[in-house]
């Protein structure tokens, strides 16, 4: 329990911090590049995205699978904590078909919300977020990746100029953070109490 505590909290403030070194040691080696670096860092952001994209499926998707594991064997369905081929097939396919339909609002708030983002910005915020959730991935520790994401994205804001931010709408997003743990944490508890106590 300690472990997993640790890793949802302090996941946002390490991608803040990953996401302001990478950001300034990317402008520390390319000082004295021409504006045709932004073309450069933008064909790289194919690359961040496809590591982004994996980090993303190697911790969110496991710990789905985890859960409906837990949920079959508990159910007396699996005899052992073996995650099923099929438990695997579909926790991938519906994290593909939520992150390609759902989620457009948060999408254009982390895009563009926080501040106007440059190529550069871009590409030090996704490898960062990749390096964050790949890291807590290897480590066993669940991570929010949205958490992680908005955290590198203002810490390479605040690496850059900490006035180009706009810090209103990364407090709205940190109080939710705040309060999405222990709220997820009444509500399972709540649901429990009520199948296990109230209905039998």
């Amino acid at each position: 329990m300690e472990k997993i505590l640790v890793a949802l909290f302090a996941s946002p403030i390490v991608g803040f911090l990953v996401g302001y070194l990478i950001l300034r040691v990317t402008l520390l080696l390319s000082w004295n590049a021409t504006p045709r670096v932004n073309g450069f860092f933008r064909q790289s952001q194919a690359l961040t995205s496809l590591a982004l994209a994996l980090s993303h499926g190697t911790n969110d998707a496991q710990k789905t699978m985890g859960v409906i594991t837990l949920a079959l064997v508990t159910g007396g369905y699996l005899s052992v904590f073996a995650v099923p081929l099929w438990v695997i097939f579909a926790c991938a396919t519906m994290i593909a078909l939520g992150t390609a339909l759902g989620g457009w609002k948060l999408i254009r708030t982390l895009g563009g919300k926080f501040y106007k983002i440059r190529p550069v910005d871009g590409f030090a915020s996704q490898l960062a977020s990749a390096a964050v959730i790949l890291g807590a991935s290897l480590s066993g520790g669940p991570v929010s990746t949205t958490q992680v994401v908005s955290s590198a994205i203002m810490g390479v804001g605040a690496a850059e100029r900490a006035n180009k931010v706009r810090w209103g709408v990364a407090q709205e997003i940190a109080t939710a953070w705040l309060l999405t743990i222990p709220a997820t944490a009444l509500a399972a508890a709540g649901m429990y109490m009520v199948f296990v106590r109230v209905l039998p």
